[in-house]
Order: structure tokens, then C-alpha cells, then sequence
């Protein structure tokens, strides 16, 4: 069936629906929802069967719902109707959750209901809403969206209507959200209130709150349990995190978006608070005391950590939970680190975690943007990636494997191949690339790992089509090693006998050195210095070079600039080479150009 997605971005959910229709063999393509001409254009260019809507922010036309079905895929039980359902679900503490698939009418939220799944709310103070997105909201989308094509092609199923009288709807219509609703009061709060508040605004908006006479976005809540002082107060800092006092005990503070003070003012960036605070409050930081955290200690009560380890056994798990899976210069330089001292504890197998959301995405685009010079701080971050990859490759004393159990782009996929193994989540999604940003040429040592992996004729449209893949698909060519569980627990565990079958191997001796013999090899064949050299070549060619690409497409990113147009690699029916479709392109370009001068 041709399907075509209309969607605000490219997201995580529209992704993972991208992969899961593309498996059935259903011709999917993509359009932005940039206005009513543009999405009008890309129905009468394609002449789809369906419509899926992942993610709006505002109303299909009607001229487009009367003459195509569109499924909206709403995050919100029957009923709930609104654009900021999760948002209210965490504020109110909901115990079960969400997402129906309805088809768009003339009233926002209220079509026919085609299908929908419910599932257990988590901890609202102790999960942020973006991770609640990408994990159950996304899981149940899923269900829910290939339940309703089932239906929807069977031809004989009659979606229900939305009727408030029924027992069973118990959502509600609900305004948008306001910071007023969830403003945090220090003098009032508790810990357990103030998490929530932040984590259900997580992603977007933050929550808006006072910072030394300044207007903050807060974001990236954690628990402390043992640090107090005066309500409000910044007491602690560890690495990129603030502390902040509470009623009870405290909360660390992971990222701060400093509020412009006026319209006209220069749009600012989502960072880590103590860059935060260093870039636009320089010396609010320097009489709060540094709390060190041993990453090799184990951990006694809730506090702040973005890496850890955990030895049980023979085999060492190494966690790295780094928000959106940025990794900076100086967190690629800790990882290393902690990595160098894992391999000289007593264990003979490491494993690579990476966090609950994200395994790694790569270089820090945000604090590269806001560094002195973003050429030079890109230099360095790849460095520092380069390090921790070389780090992985050239342990001879275990062998190491990296569990992804969350969604890894550009650098993080080729980084995970650094290791020995490496397992994946049936539901992860990897993009393989670095075209995107900018025709990123990339490093990671991946013209030695790819190749390693996968054949010549596979990797050149893996990298070159800037198109995600499923951790299915990714095992079917070998990028993987094997694709495990759907949910996280489950997961976790086949991990854990996994490396355990591994580190108690009746000829574990004789695999290791089987493994150092081939690195050997592989090094008399070409050193890593060369892959190294040779791949930094062409990156200070996009950091430094007469090309701004990189730096065009890395602005654009974060700082989240509208899309003028679709990707062509995304729209395919605007790769049809009629006039409609040039004049489309052309004009866009030309007001992009405009808009840049």
C-alpha cells in the first residue's frame, strides 16, 4: 500500500513507524507539514492510499482528510483530546496511559477511532516525558498503528465513534498546557512534586523558573537523597549538573535553556547547566563545591551519575546514560577512562550499556555551537571519540560488547562497533550516517569497522541514504550481531547470560587470543593510525574547509529551524523529475538563500 507520512519532523516515532511499515513492504513516503500548499502537493504528487500523521502541531486541511483517510496517531487514551497529553497524563499522575490512531475530521481529536492501546504508567518522578515518548508511547503507537492498517485494508472493519456517554472513554478534552500549571515553588515543593513538574516537561518546553535574577528553562531532572540546604539554592555541581536544594533533600539539574529577555533578542540553546550557567552567568558557579562521584563505587543512595559501573561476576557493565545521547569532548575523555580502569579489574567480559534511551548519538552538536570556535571544538570532540573508540579496539585483556538498549545515530552506531559484539533491542532504530549533518564525512575508525561487517554493496546506501534501519534489518547484513527482546527487562537479562555464557567459555583463552591475532593482522595489513589520519583528513576539511555545510546544517539543528522543504531522500514523490516538483524545490531554495542573507 502507498502511504504517505505527513509529520512536523522526522522524529523517533515516525522513524520507527518508517522502519516497521517499510518491513511489511508497504511504499512509504515522507512530507514535512510546512503549510496547507505544500502538504496539498505531496498528495497529488504521490496519490496516497493513507495518510499517517506521527506528529503534528496543527490541523490537517480539510481539502486533504475529505479526499485521502488520515490516521493521526494521538498520545492519549479514547477520549483525551488536546496538544498536551502526556504533559497533563504525568502532571496528573495517571496510572495507565495511552495512544489512539483516529481519523482526521473538522474536529481536532475527534474522528472515528480505528484502534488503541493503553499502557502502565512508570514513576512520573523518576521518568522524564521524552523518554515516556520513545519508549511506551512509541511501542503502543506501533500496535495501534498496524492494528488500524489491518483493519483499514481488510476493507470490512467500522471504526468506532468517539462517544463520551460510554463507561469505557475516559479521556477528556484538555487546554494547552501553561508554565503557570506546573511552576515550581522551592518554598513548597517537595523533591518528589519538583520531578515531576520538570519531567513532564522534558524534551519540550522545560519548566520556567528563576536562576539569580534570570529566567531558565530547567530540564534533566535526577533525585539526591542525601544533600540539603535552603530551598531553592544551588549547593552542588558534578561535572555538567547542578544541585539544587528542596524542602526535603535536593535534585540535580542536568540542562538549563537560558529565556531570551525579549522577542528581539538571539534564540538560545538547550546546555548543560554548569556550561549553561558559565556561558550567560559567568562566576554564579564559583563558590558551589565540586561533589565528586566514584563511577566504581557502588551506588547508595539516588544521586546524579552519567556513568557507572557495576561488576557482577566475571563481567563488568559499563553505563553511560548521556542526555539525547550527546557525548562532549570532556564526557568522551570520563568514558575513556572509566573504560581504561574496567579493563584492569578482574573480569574478562565488558559491557558497553550506554543508557535507557539512547546507547550514543555521536559528537555534542549543542556545546559545539556554543564553544569560542565550533571548528576547533569539533576537532577536539572527534578526537576525544576517536580515543574512546581506539580505547575499545585495542583491549587485548577482554573482549567487550555493546547492549544496545536504546536508538544510536551517526558516531554512536559506528562506536558500538568498536566492540567484539554487539547486541541490540528489537525495537532499536539506528541511522548509520553522518550525511545529514552537512555531508559529515564522519570518523570512529569506521572505514576499518564497517567494512569489517558488512559488504561493500550494503554499506555504500547504508551510509549514503541517510535512511534509518531497524535492529532487524541491521542483524540481516551483518551490521549487528543479533537483535534481542522488545522490552527492556527482557533485555537486560539475555545480556546478562549472554556475557556470562561468554566469560565462562570452555575455550574463552583461545578465543581472546584468536581475537588478538586478528587485530594483529589487521594492523600489519593497514595500521588504525592511517584509517585514523585518513578519516581526519576529510573532517577538518568540514570543520575548517571553504564548504560551510556542517556548520549550516549544525546551526540549523540546534536550534531547530523549520524545515523550508523535505529531504528528497525522505520525500520520494518529489523525486519525480516533472515541473511540479522542480519548481517546488527551486523555490524553496531560493527562500532559504533569502532568509540566510
Amino acid at each position: 500500500m502507498k502511504i504517505l507520512f505527513l509529520t512536523h519532523s522526522f522524529n523517533s516515532l515516525a522513524q520507527r513507524l518508517y522502519v516497521e511499515l517499510t518491513r511489511l513492504q508497504h511504499t512509504v513516503s515522507i512530507e514535512f507539514d510546512i503549510n496547507d500548499a505544500v502538504s496539498a502537493q505531496a498528495v497529488t504528487l504521490f496519490q496516497p492510499e493513507l495518510i499517517i500523521a506521527p506528529f503534528l502541531k496543527r490541523a490537517i486541511p480539510e481539502s486533504i482528510w475529505q479526499k485521502v483517510p488520515c490516521f493521526i496517531v494521538h498520545p492519549g487514551i479514547v477520549g483525551d483530546r488536546g496538544p498536551s497529553a502526556l504533559d497533563w497524563a504525568m502532571m496528573q499522575s495517571q496510572t495507565e496511559w495511552g495512544v489512539t490512531v483516529l481519523q482526521a475530521n473538522a474536529e481536532m481529536d475527534a474522528g472515528d477511532i480505528w484502534a488503541f492501546e493503553n499502557f502502565p504508567m512508570p514513576p512520573v518522578h523518576l521518568t522524564k516525558k521524552s523518554s515516556l515518548y520513545r519508549d511506551q508511547v512509541v511501542e503502543a503507537a506501533v500496535r495501534a498503528v498496524l492494528t488500524a492498517i489491518d483493519r483499514f485494508t481488510a476493507g470490512n472493519y467500522r471504526p468506532r465513534t468517539l462517544n463520551y456517554a460510554q463507561l469505557d472513554v475516559r479521556g477528556k478534552k484538555h487546554r494547552p498546557i501553561r508554565q503557570s500549571d506546573r511552576a515550581i515553588d522551592w518554598q513548597q515543593d517537595d523533591t518528589h512534586t519538583i520531578l515531576k513538574k520538570i519531567n513532564a516537561a522534558d524534551g519540550f518546553p522545560g519548566v520556567l523558573d528563576e536562576i539569580s535574577g534570570a529566567d531558565w528553562y530547567l530540564y534533566d531532572a535526577h533525585p539526591e537523597a542525601r544533600l540539603t540546604g535552603v530551598p531553592g539554592k544551588i549547593i552542588a555541581k558534578r561535572h555538567n549538573a547542578i544541585c539544587r536544594a528542596t524542602i526535603n533533600s535536593a535534585v540535580w539539574i542536568g540542562h538549563l535553556k537560558r529565556k531570551p529577555d525579549n522577542a528581539a533578542a538571539s534564540s538560545t540553546l538547550k546546555l548543560a547547566s554548569t556550561k549553561a550557567l558559565q556561558r550567560y552567568s559567568n562566576g554564579i558557579l564559583d563558590d558551589v563545591p565540586e561533589v565528586a562521584f566514584d563511577p566504581f563505587e557502588p551506588e547508595q543512595h539516588a544521586t546524579y551519575r552519567d556513568i557507572w559501573f557495576e561488576q557482577k561476576n566475571d563481567v563488568g557493565y559499563l553505563h553511560f546514560a548521556f542526555y539525547n545521547g550527546a557525548m562532549d569532548t570532556g564526557q568522551c575523555q570520563r568514558l575513556r577512562q572509566a573504560y581504561l580502569k574496567a579493563s584492569q579489574q578482574n573480569i574478562k567480559v565488558i559491557v558497553l550499556m550506554g543508557g535507557a534511551e539512547f546507547w550514543s548519538n555521536g559528537i555534542h552538536l549543542n556545546h559545539i555551537e556554543c564553544a569560542d570556535s565550533p571548528a576547533d571544538e569539533s576537532w577536539r570532540n572527534i578526537n576525544a571519540m576517536n580515543d574512546l573508540a581506539l580505547a575499545i579496539i585495542a583491549n587485548e585483556r577482554q573482549f567487550t560488547i555493546s547492549a544496545l538498549q536504546g536508538n544510536a545515530g551517526a558516531g554512536g552506531v559506528f562506536l558500538s562497533l568498536a566492540a567484539d559484539f554487539v547486541y541490540a533491542r528489537k525495537s532499536v532504530i539506528l541511522n548509520p550516517h553522518y550525511k545529514s549533518m552537512g555531508n559529515l564525512y564522519g570518523s570512529e575508525y569506521w572505514t576499518y569497522l564497517l567494512p569489517k561487517r558488512v559488504d561493500p554493496d550494503k554499506a555504500v546506501p547504508l551510509t549514503q541514504n541517510r535512511l534509518p534501519i531497524g535492529a532487524s534489518e541491521a542483524c540481516a547484513i551483518g551490521l549487528i550481531d543479533d537483535c534481542i527482546a522488545l522490552d527492556r527487562p527482557r533485555f537486560i537479562r539475555e545480556i546478562e547470560q549472554r556475557a556470562e555464557q561468554l566469560a565462562h567459555a570452555a575455550d574463552y583463552a583461545a578465543q581472546l587470543q584468536r581475537k588478538v591475532e586478528q587485530r594483529k593482522q589487521d594492523e600489519q595489513q593497514k595500521p588504525l593510525q592511517q584509517y585514523r589520519d585518513e578519516e581526519l583528513q576529510q573532517m577538518q576539511l568540514n570543520f575548517y574547509g571553504f564548504d560551510p555545510s556542517y556548520h549550516v546544517a549544525r546551526y540549523h539543528f540546534v536550534y531547530k529551524i523549520p524545515h523550508a522543504w523535505t529531504p528528497l531522500y525522505l520525500a520520494k514523490h518529489r523525486r519525480i523529475k516533472d515541473k511540479t516538483s522542480i519548481k517546488y524545490c527551486e523555490e524553496n531554495r531560493r527562500l532559504l538563500t533569502d532568509w540566510l542573507r
